[in-house]
């Protein structure tokens, strides 16, 4: 029988080249240009056609012809009044347009979002500056001292806490389902696990001690048997969330606690150069 022998620097290597190429879709999150709040009164978003505003339900926008705003998924050209709304913490793509010289190629997006009760216009711009000028993420090389087996406690319900976010004044509500003792040189601390993005999975939102990263990263983390009595991390893997790449991310922050006394010098670097 042959056993087949993975590389974990070159699986690493791939993972992260598969990362780096959703990166770089056209309205990934490496073309977000530009993060408005809706106000009552119709206005201008900076970059956008239209007037926009917003009665704290729905985002009300009039647009004429001459605009050339679309719906972004069926192309039907959006003229008039027309609304559109999202819920908390979510948000969806209403509009797009091609601005004058472009390809439809190079089309701009429209988001909107609700955080913290508010409506936000969010702008993906394939041409902006952090796709185009986007080389990859500064990472470290692996290092097999990071792929820890943390002993791991399960909560019997979830428990449902407020965080802080990426842009001042916003919050997030998250779940919070377990929690992990994580290890370096005789150094024990305690991070907080949250609910992951798909199904047996948990996410880790964490700070360190490390000087040249993103305030805060996080680890997804597959669940394979809630029954161990560990669950296996590899924080090779931890990534940047999205603000790291922009001004413009709404991400949530750390549960308070969830900061490691040693630096993590694993996965990826700040993307933009900034000390924590």
């Amino acid at each position: 029988m042959t056993t087949l022998t993975i590389d974990p620097t070159a699986d690493l290597l791939a993972w992260r080249s598969d990362r780096e190429s959703a990166l770089r879709q056209p309205h990934g999150w490496l073309s977000l240009v530009g993060l408005h709040a809706l106000t009552a009164a119709p206005r201008a978003v900076p970059g956008v056609p239209g007037l926009w505003s917003s009665d704290g339900v729905d985002a009300h926008v009039q647009t004429d012809a001459a605009d050339g705003v679309t719906d972004p998924q069926s192309r039907e050209p959006l003229v008039g009044t027309w609304h559109r709304t999202a819920g908390e913490g979510s948000s969806t793509l209403v509009a797009a347009f091609v601005p004058a010289g472009r390809s439809d190629e190079d089309r701009v997006v429209v988001e909107l979002a609700r955080r913290t009760g508010r409506l936000y216009v969010r702008v993906r711009d394939p041409r902006g500056t952090a796709r185009t000028g986007f080389t990859g993420v500064p990472s470290y090389p692996y290092d097999p001292s990071w792929v820890l087996d943390a002993p791991v406690r399960w909560y019997d319900e979830p428990v449902e806490v407020t965080v802080g976010a990426a842009q001042r004044g916003l919050v997030h509500h998250v779940r919070l389902v377990g929690e992990i003792d994580v290890e370096r040189d005789g150094v024990r601390h305690t991070l907080r696990l949250s609910g992951g993005q798909v199904p047996d999975s948990v996410g880790v939102l964490f700070s360190d001690e490390a000087d040249d990263l993103a305030p805060w990263r996080i680890l997804s983390v597959e669940v394979i048997d809630r029954a161990a009595a560990t669950l296996r991390i590899d924080l090779n893997r931890t990534v940047n969330l999205p603000y790291a790449f922009s001004d413009f991310g709404t991400c949530p922050a750390p549960v308070e606690g969830n900061h490691l006394p040693f630096a993590v010098a694993a996965g990826e670097r700040d993307p933009r150069g900034r000390a924590s």
